[in-house]
């Protein structure tokens, strides 16, 4: 059971404040089982969940030495665009990929998004709209937990990996 002031990652919707476990009132024949009442820190609104959640994970943040081995990892991740046989198959793709909760996994959609945008860029056009929703969605979870774990500002979390990552490359030539 996670404590109050705790940071999880809770589901899709990303990094969440422990604000508070409460036990509601037992209702005629219920259960008096506890929920956490969380605080989205990038979104407004508040969460209450039950404490035992089968049907959405709830985990705890990465450690900074777990966020720095991560992006350690980026240089050698390959970024190939993802194409689809239709927008229903990527939106299906995108959204397995974001509902997994796999940090790696968010880095590769996110590198593939940004290839994809690189090619649409080059022949000046747009990306796609499900491409730029799953992007925003895939940055919000990924660079919120990474802000968490790395105890600085979300929009400071991109010009981190960037450094990180040319700091990797320079290092190796």
């Amino acid at each position: 059971m996670f404590q109050p002031g705790t940071l999880v990652v809770y589901g899709a919707t990303g990094v969440c404040r422990v604000e508070a476990i409460r036990h509601p009132e037992p209702r005629s024949g219920g259960q008096d089982k506890p929920c956490y009442l969380l605080k989205p820190l990038y979104q407004d609104g508040v969460i209450y969940t039950p404490v035992e959640n089968r049907k959405v994970p709830i985990r705890p943040v990465m450690t900074r030495e777990e966020a720095d081995a991560l992006i350690g990892l980026i240089p050698t991740m390959q970024a190939e665009a993802c194409r689809a046989p239709t927008i229903q198959a990527l939106t299906q793709h995108y959204q397995s990929v974001i509902h997994s909760g796999d940090r790696r996994d968010l880095i590769q959609l996110l590198m593939s998004i940004y290839a994809k945008q690189k090619q649409a860029e080059a022949q000046k056009r747009r990306l796609g709209m499900v491409d730029e929703r799953y992007m925003k969605q895939a940055e919000r979870l990924l660079y919120g937990e990474l802000a968490a774990a790395l105890d600085i500002p979300f929009d400071q979390v991109q010009p981190y990996i960037a450094r990180r990552v040319e700091g990797t490359a320079s290092a190796q030539t």
